[in-house]
């Protein structure tokens, strides 16, 4: 595909070139409406003005870009050091990337790939549901790593190194079913974002039709607001806050990230209740403070540093040249703490 230029975008939009030119400079002497057009038709065909491809030109560069969606997450924070020693160690430069919730991982991808002139990249977290051509845009080395992947992808079509967030969400509720739990609340993402929160709660709702446990839409419980990270612990509070204040039946509690089972537990001891005497709860990542909580948490455990070694090898291999695209699942360890005991 030709890169696009501004009497590309100037012939799309029907507008002069120079009309093009005063909404990329930000000139106060446009129309709102048609500086709007301009700058989501630049977005949509990944123009990069003149001047900046003139800029890239002159200067190639070794650098690996970690692109991260959900940067609060302190899951990710083991294979970040991974990540950086791993591409220190080839004499690469690491850019470290943060990617807004509403944002789209891609775009902000192809345009990073033309500001630095990117070597690779890696797509960390998130839940990937790009079309096929829009992946075709991609003219560098990537792999998705711990995220989700929509159902629409051709996984032959990517590189990708994750756990089965479907397969493990379900053995967690499983567990819970098996302790006696019936009635299993789950702290989830809103549906509106795109997120391995849908795989998590699949596996949970797979889990209780396994179990002869009818899905009670009251027990799946999330918030809509834009003000705090959905995987933190201040989302699983606010969460479990408004659950328990609700008219809901339960007796455990299913949260979709470790950060969010902290919340929950808080929610409930402000509460004045116990864990796991009058709520059982689970988590999933396999955190640190998992262990060093009290009481400590039940968690479905992800292998952190040794998905970021794949993931990283995986990329390396691609860059050079030396491998075909590659996808590796891994299995999480169901570590049982104190939060959880079977029903009496």
């Amino acid at each position: 595909m030709e890169a696009i230029t501004i009497k590309d975008i100037a012939r799309i939009c029907g507008v002069g070139v120079s009309t093009v030119s005063r909404a990329i400079n930000d000139h106060p002497d446009i129309n709102e409406k048609t500086k709007s057009l301009i700058m989501k038709t630049i977005k949509e065909y990944n123009y990069v003005p003149n001047n900046s491809a003139r800029n890239l030109k002159r200067s190639e560069s070794n650098t690996i870009a970690v692109l991260i969606k959900g940067i609060t997450n302190s899951f990710f924070n083991s294979m970040l050091k991974v990540f950086e020693n791993e591409i220190q160690k080839k004499k690469y430069s690491f850019l470290l990337h943060r990617v807004e919730e509403h944002e789209d991982e891609l775009d902000v991808a192809l345009q990073l790939e033309k500001e630095k002139r990117l070597k690779g990249i890696v797509f960390l977290g998130g839940y990937f549901s790009h079309s096929k051509d829009k992946l075709k845009q991609m003219k560098v080395p990537f792999v998705l790593s711990t995220g989700g992947i929509s159902e629409i992808i051709d996984k032959k079509s990517c590189s990708y190194v994750m756990v089965d967030d479907v397969k493990e969400s379900y053995r967690m509720v499983d567990y819970l079913c098996k302790l006696g739990h019936k009635k299993i609340a789950i702290i989830t993402t809103p549906p509106s974002e795109e997120s391995i929160g849908k795989l998590r709660l699949e596996g949970y709702k797979q889990a209780l039709k396994t179990n002869n446990i009818p899905v009670d839409e009251n027990r799946i419980r999330y918030v809509e607001d834009d003000t705090f990270d959905t995987f933190s612990m201040k989302y699983g509070y606010e969460v479990a806050k408004e659950l328990l204040e609700s008219d809901t039946d339960f007796t455990a509690i299913f949260a979709i990230s470790d950060s969010m089972a902290v919340g929950a537990c808080k929610a409930i001891f402000e509460k004045g209740k116990r864990i796991p005497e009058d709520y059982s709860i689970a988590g999933y990542d396999g955190m640190d403070i998992t262990f060093y909580y009290q009481p400590s948490i039940t968690t479905m455990r992800q292998p952190a540093p040794e998905m970021a070694e794949e993931t990283i090898r995986i990329l390396f291999e691609l860059i050079e040249g030396s491998s075909e695209r590659e996808g590796k699942i891994f299995s999480a360890d169901l570590v049982v703490g104190e939060s959880t005991q079977a029903i009496r």
